[in-house]
């Protein structure tokens, strides 16, 4: 189920998400230009992060890894994105999208449990 282009489109979705409030939680965090660097560098340095520590040849990515990590660190890396933008949202106060966040978010590791098994083999 992990390449299905719905579950694909979910993962895409959330990944836009959690960019989206780790932005938002950044701009509230400091005043001045503070409030700039944290909006925009949280948001990019996750996203380097997302894009540079990968499996070699994962097939659920284009294969190629800047920087090849085992599966389960980048099982890790994914959990801690994940979870880092479910608190967020808590931390904004916006209670009900860090609960919908959060079960769209299990829901998709449920349903993409090839993925995470490929991961934790690799």
């Amino acid at each position: 189920m992990n390449a299905h282009p719905i579950n694909l489109a979910v993962r895409f979705l959330l990944e836009l998400v959690g960019m989206i409030s780790m932005g938002m939680w950044g701009w509230r965090q400091g005043d001045g230009l503070l409030r700039f660097l944290l909006a925009f560098g949280i948001p990019v340095i996750v996203a380097a992060m997302w894009a540079i520590f990968n499996v070699a040849d994962d097939p659920g990515r284009s294969g190629s890894a800047p920087v090849p990590v085992p599966g389960t660190i980048r099982l890790l890396l994914e959990l801690l994105f994940f979870s880092f933008a479910i608190w967020t949202w808590y931390d904004m106060d916006y209670g009900r999208i860090c609960l919908v966040v959060a079960v769209i978010v299990i829901l998709h590791y449920i349903v993409s449990y090839d993925r995470i098994w490929w991961l934790i083999k690799h």
